[in-house]
């Protein structure tokens, strides 16, 4: 009903890639992770590495995704 009601009224929809958008993120914390299973590295097995962007499913992602979209619509001009 609601692409036809857009359609009727010549009214543009987007379309968003939720699952993605967790991984455009960044993180304001120190995450660090060690090698995942399945992955070998033996020359740096014993690494562990230091995030830069939002993993999904890390409990941070969806609040620094809040926060990113809600800073967005606030620039321009949507009320909370």
């Amino acid at each position: 009903m609601l692409l036809a009601y857009a359609y009727v009224i010549d009214f543009k929809l987007y379309q968003m890639d939720v699952k993605s958008v967790f991984l455009n993120g960044y993180i304001e914390e120190e995450f660090y992770v060690s090698n995942p299973l399945g992955f070998k590295d033996h020359k740096n097995s014993n690494y562990v590495y230091k995030l830069k962007k939002d993993l999904y499913g890390l409990k941070q992602a969806p609040w620094q995704w809040y926060g990113k979209l809600s800073n967005f619509l606030l620039q321009q001009k949507f009320d909370r």
